[in-house]
Order: structure tokens, then sequence, then C-alpha cells
């Protein structure tokens, strides 16, 4: 598809889900020029059609005749239409007028279309509802399998979180270290505890500046809800690993101290990712076996 029309109204009184839906739909067509024809109601939100870099035409009203004009002047190939205000015999004129546009519309109350192709992403769509509201050959796109949803909630699903407790002093200064390795992983937000005992606390804070993945918890008094929210730890084998233990929660384990070294053996008999000392080679690879995942650089 070369040239895609989207048509969706936003206001403060019929809300801004059409747009927003819009807006995730359109990216599965990246190699296509957009523009969505829009009204200007009071409440809009069609700065945010802007901002993700789509054209915009603004229209005076609902009427078929702008759209044919905006179809004709950019050789729209495609329309996506997103409105309740549109109707059956609305598209069937518009496909009247333009017999080889296809039309997509984003139905989800069970209204009859004259469509192409229908989305209905709800996870209560049911295609055999629309039985006898669309023609035969229109292919339909019903239930959880088609949900729109932005990007953040994908990060969010696949994201693992970490929960980085390097001691209350971080003998070695290791958070910054082990955080530029979990910095290669796109899929892994950190929760990183210390406390003001801690000499390099300022130094962290300002790694930690401006990085939405990254948590840092000082003298906490929740670090058995911080572990039970996360999915696997990286610890000194000292007392935190009795409490990681207890929590069930899988583990990396660093020594930085002679005192440890009973732990550690202890975990490495039984199975446990253990380092003798920091390797950032080490606690990628520990890491990328923990979450099954390749890396990436990020910032």
């Amino acid at each position: 598809m070369k040239n895609i029309l989207f048509r969706a109204d936003s206001s403060s009184t019929m809300g801004t889900g059409h747009i927003m839906r819009d807006l995730v739909l359109v990216k599965q067509y990246k190699n296509s020029r957009i523009i969505f024809a829009t009204q200007e109601l009071e409440g809009n939100i069609n700065y945010k059609i802007v901002e993700a870099g789509y054209e915009l035409e603004v229209l005076k009203s609902n009427d078929i005749e702008e759209i044919d004009t905006l179809i004709k002047k950019y050789d729209i190939e495609m329309i996506v239409i997103d409105h309740y205000g549109i109707d059956y015999l609305f598209e069937k004129d518009l496909k009247d007028k333009h017999p080889n546009l296809k039309i997509l519309v984003i139905d989800d109350i069970y209204a009859r279309h004259h469509s192409d192709i229908l989305i209905n992403h709800n996870i209560s769509g049911d295609a055999k509802k629309y039985r006898g509201l669309v023609h035969k050959e229109c292919e339909l796109r019903c239930g959880a399998e088609y949900i729109l949803l932005r990007e953040e909630f994908h990060i969010a699903k696949k994201s693992k979180i970490v929960f980085v407790a390097m001691g209350g002093t971080d003998y070695g200064n290791l958070n910054i270290s082990i955080l530029n390795v979990l910095k290669k992983f796109d899929n892994i937000n950190a929760v990183v505890v210390t406390t003001v005992a801690n000499p390099y606390l300022e130094e962290l804070k300002e790694f930690i500046d401006g990085k939405a993945w990254i948590e840092l918890h000082v003298n906490s008094n929740s670090i058995a809800k911080l572990m039970r929210t996360s999915d696997f730890a990286i610890v000194t084998p000292s007392v935190t690993v009795n409490e990681v233990y207890f929590m069930e929660l899988p583990l990396i384990a660093i020594t930085v101290a002679p005192n440890q070294e009973d732990m550690a053996k202890y975990l490495r008999e039984h199975d446990f990712f253990v380092m003798d000392s920091f390797d950032a080679k080490i606690l990628e690879k520990f890491v990328t076996q923990m979450i099954g995942a390749e890396c990436e650089d990020r910032v």
C-alpha cells in the first residue's frame, strides 16, 4: 500500500481512544505514506498525530465529499475508518465512487459495514456476530489475537525486573558496573537498593539520572516487596542471599569479600550462578542464560 488515509476523530466528549489505537495500527504500514483526516473538535488530540510524524488533513465536517476529495488528492489505495459516525451507507458510497479502494473499518459495537477488512480488537470480539452484518468476502480480524496495544505494553510484558543489591556500602563500587551490563538488554528493568552509607551514592544517582529502566531505593523498608515483584536478583553471597532464597527468587551471586566464600561455595554446589569476582562478560552470559534472550546496547 503506497497511500493510506486514516479517518478518525477525538474530543472531550467522544474520547481519545480512536486516535490512540489508530496510532498503534498505523505502525503495521511502515512503508506507506500515511495521512490522517480529522475534525478540529474541542478537546482533540490531533497534536499526537503530528508528533508521531504523520500528515494531517483537518476536515470541516463529516461529509463524504471531503473524504472523496482527499482520496483523489493523495491517490489513496486504502482508507481506515475508525468512527461511529460513519456507517454502512457512507462506506458503500465510497466503494461505489472508488471500486478499487480498500476499506478497513475498526468496529467494536457489531454494526453493519461495507468493508473489505473489519477489525474488532477487543478480547471479546466474536467474528460469528458479524454474520449478516458484512459481506461474505470481508476479512474479519476479531479477538485477542488482534489487540491494538501501544509499544509500552509489549515492552512491559516481556520485561524482566532484576533486583540488584551489592550491600549497603557497595564494596568495590559494583552497582554501576552491573548496570552497564544490564543496559545491554532491552527487556530488563533494574531495581537497585543501597543505603546512605554507600560512599558511591552520588555517583550512582548521577548514573541513573534519566534512565527510566532503573529504580533506585535508598534505605528502603520494602525490601521483601521489591524482591517479590522481581524476576531474579544479582546480589553478594551474604545475608541478602538468605532473604532472596527465602523469597524463592532466582539469583546470580558476585563475591566481593573473603567472608562470603563459604556461602559462595554452597551456592555453586547447588547449581546457582556464582562469580568469584565481578566480570562483565561472565555476568552478561549468566543474565542471558537467566532470561533466555540476546542483548543489544541501549542508553
